[in-house]
């Protein structure tokens, strides 16, 4: 379910929250469905609870899980994912669209491109 990867440079707790962002996206916890506990999760994991407190703090300062005194954090709508990673890519694909155009791509050829990764089943 959720892998960390000690090799990576950002650290465990922003791992996890991207982790449990994908799941969110993909379908795995649907809206208004309960996370793990913080406790679970951190035996599951073999990392500090504190480490997971602060991943579900950060999905609910995202606004992506919301917590139940007493019972835990849930799933919130997927649309706000949704919205704010769709707002995401787009800034990076204007930025990326920017850097091709000034190095000499044509309109025609960043569609063609566009075109191709999208047909592509597996980019």
């Amino acid at each position: 379910m959720i892998l960390i990867d000690y090799k990576d440079r950002r650290p465990i707790y922003e791992q996890i929250v991207e982790k449990i962002e994908t799941l969110i996206l993909k379908g795995v916890f649907e809206p208004d469905s309960m996370l793990p506990s913080v406790r679970s999760l951190a035996m599951e994991l073999s990392i500090n609870p504190n480490t997971i407190q602060r991943a579900y703090a950060e999905l609910e300062r995202k606004g992506i899980t919301y917590t139940v005194k007493g019972k835990g954090s849930f799933v919130s709508s997927r649309n706000e994912l949704i919205d704010s990673k769709k707002e995401e890519l787009k800034m990076t694909l204007q930025t990326t669209f920017l850097q091709a155009k000034e190095i000499g791509f044509t309109k025609e050829e960043l569609i063609t491109l566009m075109n191709a990764s999208y047909e592509e089943e597996n980019p």
